[in-house]
């Protein structure tokens, strides 16, 4: 297949690529947790920190392996645009799957560059997105993360 990858020897490094892809994700999605945070319900605000700190680990993680690929790890940015307004219980909940789908896509780029250790990896969190934002929606999808975009924009 052409054109969604470079081929190897093009000097760009599509491992480094994907992995900071997924790592400013992360980034988007801890801050997106504190917006659910604010709006969750009282019921679901514990899972809400688990979760933001669970998110905080793997942000931690992807650092590392970037800075192990050579790279200088993406800064967070001061703040994000959230796909649409929250301002309540619902909108939160939507938010929050809306985040995990969103990282699932990442991840899913992160699993097609990688090999090895880090396919699995890369493998694992994006089944864990894809749990977590079934558990936000009440349902899942069908292969989680291959609709959502690629590093270098196109569709799949």
């Amino acid at each position: 297949m052409t054109g969604l990858w470079p081929a190897a020897g093009t000097g760009t490094d599509v491992g480094l690529l994907a992995a900071q892809a997924a790592l400013a994700a992360e980034h988007a999605t801890v801050y997106g947790y504190g917006v659910v945070g604010a709006w969750a319900g009282p019921e679901v605000r514990p899972q809400v920190r688990g979760l933001m700190e669970a998110h905080r680990g793997q942000r931690d993680e992807l650092r590392q392996a970037v800075r192990e690929l050579g790279g200088a790890p993406v800064a967070a940015s001061a703040g994000y645009s959230l796909p649409f307004p929250v301002g309540d219980v619902a909108s939160a909940r939507d938010l929050a799957a809306e985040l995990e789908v969103r990282l699932a896509g990442a991840y899913a780029d992160l699993v097609r560059a990688s090999d090895g250790a880090a396919r699995l990896a890369a493998a694992r969190a994006l089944r864990r997105s894809a749990l977590r934002s079934a558990w936000w929606r009440g349902s899942g999808q069908a292969l989680p993360g291959l609709a959502e975009h690629s590093i270098n924009g196109a569709r799949r």
